[in-house]
């Protein structure tokens, strides 16, 4: 694997605005950056702290997977992201481990990078993020 460093903490929220009170009211962190993703029906949010990103996610559809993973667990940790080289190469290398992809290719994210998840049940119940500008 050819990993660089947690390119995001994945946040699944009702709503950013909400959200964003505390994040930014309470905890004084900056939102740079609000996105749609439509083909993932989801509206993103991004803050910064040092060199790591959290990415707020907010479900605009009831069928995105953010909706259903509030409805099943509630706001909180939806996804650890990590940057990576190659992510073909870490894709292929994942599989040969016996890693089952939700992703077998790469597909269009925000911030314009390209990503891809590995399924939670083969990654000891995180839900694992790569991605590659």
């Amino acid at each position: 694997m050819d990993i660089n460093k947690i390119e995001h903490i994945g946040i699944a929220v009702k709503s950013i605005e909400e959200s964003l009170k505390y994040y930014e009211g309470v905890l004084g962190l900056k939102c740079y950056a609000i996105e749609e993703v439509t083909e993932q029906k989801v509206k993103t949010a991004f803050l910064k702290i040092g060199d790591v990103k959290l990415e707020l996610l907010e479900a605009t559809s009831d069928e995105s997977a953010i909706a259903k993973f509030i409805e099943k667990r509630g706001e909180g940790v939806q996804h650890i992201a990590f940057a990576v080289n190659g992510i073909e190469n870490n894709l292929a290398e994942a599989k040969e481990k016996g890693i089952r992809l939700i992703d077998e290719t790469p597909r269009n994210g925000a911030e314009g990078l390209n990503i891809a998840f590995l399924h939670p049940k083969f990654t000891g119940g995180v839900l694992t993020e790569f991605c590659e500008k």
